[in-house]
């Protein structure tokens, strides 16, 4: 398939209006809900009950995918499962240096990670340079920290369902039938990677805790997790900052984390079994040096992290560009010969090349060739190319890439020491003539062709980014029990489970490079899936 049919069917203006009244409706009424935003003042509130809630930005019509790639994307994402389990990363910029000297100082005073949890997203767009040639399937980046938003995509997924059952869509559009609005089970999926981790644990009043930002406004795609934990699998939380960490945490003789109202008071302690960071992704997480070192003493601990620190270094874009190299990819999936020997991460070439196809050219903006040499540094290519690229740094949460026209000027400015935290990545071109009707609360309802009067419906043309998301449980010895493990590979030293399942659409306008729903670039989504012609 070349190309994506037009987008969105056609619908009348009473139609629209009355989609979104659905959806609206339906979003408040399903928990498909955020936080209203912060005061002018941009201080975010304390840490209280919530008095109002409004529904998190969301697409009226799915958005076209095409079936193959869909399945393509579910299924790469084992092999990320086990690469994200194997990969590691170095020193770059001053705030992955931070965490990198904590992890150092653990190695060196050598406290082991006893088991390490990875709930992973990788996110892909359609590649279509050229319409005479098949769409292709590219990767954006993969995520190892803080991947949001499945709880509430689930919800958008069942939002839509809920429209072409109560309305049929109006009949406007043959591929919007049940059969191509493929199945979300994301919430269960995420959960299940929380639930191995906490039992292998093995303590049974155990809790886990969920490390969350102050005034988080997407506490609902967390608090959707915690119910999962309750109602399904009797496990408790605790939710709580790095700031509160900070007097609350403490460690035992024999490291394990213990959550109580002061330091004093250990009897009341709580024990940790997982710690899920939910936070600690970004530098505005880490204002003072005291922020460090409350990590630091929850990576001490004998908890399983989600992420430990080295697995959230693995998930840099440094890292990510490193794998590209000959050979590094092999290297991890299928071309160590004691790893094949044990069956551990065993991917045939079929696999590894597909893995290969999926991403775009990428070099670090550091990068210098040998002295004599006529190939060009890392730098002077960026700017020969900029039109074509966007430039990554070491940073999740959206909002922080260089792109295009902007590149020129940022390298004029860009100190040589900071080059290294950078890299240059080919852009991927998805598909035109693809458009939809997004809805955020608050929406004027107005569009580049006037009012729609769709009850705050903006119809634009779209990219949409789809995430799949997957979870690793890794480490020494026995995982999760035999009985429990679905999925094991192993050797003499190290067993892991993973497990595979759930996945997000997050749609943006054309005209918006950055695609971040919480920093507000993007709607949540779902796909309907397209056969070839």
């Amino acid at each position: 398939m070349s190309r994506l049919p037009e987008w969105p069917p056609s619908i009348s203006h009473p139609e629209l209006e009355h989609l979104t009244n659905l959806a609206t409706t339906y979003a408040l009424s399903h928990g498909l809900l955020y936080l209203p935003p912060h005061p002018p003042s941009g201080a975010p509130p304390p840490t209280q009950a919530p008095s109002s809630a409004i529904h998190a930005p969301f697409s009226i019509f799915p958005s076209p995918f095409p079936r193959t790639l869909f399945e393509k994307a579910q299924r790469l994402q084992r092999a990320y499962n086990s690469d994200g389990a194997e990969v590691g990363a170095g020193r770059v910029d001053e705030f992955t240096g931070e965490l990198w000297k904590i992890w150092k100082s653990l190695r060196d005073e050598g406290i082991e990670q006893e088991l390490q949890l990875g709930i992973f997203r990788s996110d892909y767009l359609l590649h279509a340079s050229d319409e005479s040639q098949p769409m292709l399937l590219k990767q954006v980046e993969f995520n190892t920290i803080s991947s949001s938003f499945g709880a509430l995509s689930e919800r958008v997924s069942a939002l839509h369902n809920y429209l072409y059952a109560s309305t049929g869509y109006f009949n406007s559009s043959p591929y919007l039938k049940p059969e191509n609005f493929p199945p979300n089970r994301t919430t269960a999926a995420v959960v299940e990677g929380l639930v191995a981790a906490h039992y292998a644990y093995g303590v049974k009043d155990a809790r886990i805790l969920f490390v969350v930002q102050a005034g988080e406004r997407n506490v609902f795609d967390q608090r959707w997790l915690d119910y999962e934990l309750l109602e399904k699998h009797g496990i408790h939380i605790i939710r709580q900052t790095l700031p509160e960490l900070a007097s609350s945490a403490h460690l035992s003789p024999t490291r394990s984390l213990l959550i109580s109202d002061s330091p004093q008071s250990p009897p009341n302690a709580t024990e940790i079994s997982t710690i899920y960071f939910r936070a600690a992704y970004t530098p505005t997480d880490f204002p003072t040096p005291e922020h460090f070192s409350t990590r630091a003493l929850l990576e001490r601990s004998r908890a399983t992290k989600c992420p430990s620190i080295q697995l959230q270094l693995a998930g840099g874009k440094m890292v990510q560009m490193a794998l590209t190299k000959a050979g590094v990819l092999e290297r991890f999936l299928n071309g160590d010969g004691d790893a094949q020997a044990d069956g551990m991460f065993a991917f045939g070439e079929e696999e590894v090349r597909e893995v290969r196809e999926s991403w775009m050219g990428m070099w670090r903006l550091g990068d210098n060739p040998p002295a004599g040499s006529a190939t060009p540094s890392g730098m002077e290519r960026a700017a020969m190319n900029h039109a074509n690229l966007v430039l990554k740094p070491q940073r999740e949460g959206g909002g922080n890439n260089v792109y295009k026209s902007s590149i020129l000027p940022f390298l004029e400015t860009l100190p040589e020491r900071e080059r290294e935290a950078w890299i240059a990545m080919e852009l991927i071109e998805p598909p035109v003539s693809v458009g939809g009707w997004l809805v955020r609360a608050g929406s004027t309802g107005s569009s580049a062709t006037g009012p729609t009067g769709g009850g705050g419906a903006v119809k634009s043309d779209i990219v949409s980014e789809l995430g799949i998301f997957g979870w690793a449980l890794f480490g020494p010895g026995q995982v999760g029990g035999a009985a429990q493990t679905k999925d094991v590979a192993k050797n003499s030293e190290t067993m892991m489970r993973t497990g595979e399942g759930g996945w997000l659409v997050r749609t943006k306008g054309r005209e918006s490079d950055e695609g971040g729903v919480a920093v507000g670039f993007s709607v949540l989504d779902s796909v309907v899936l397209i056969d070839p012609n």
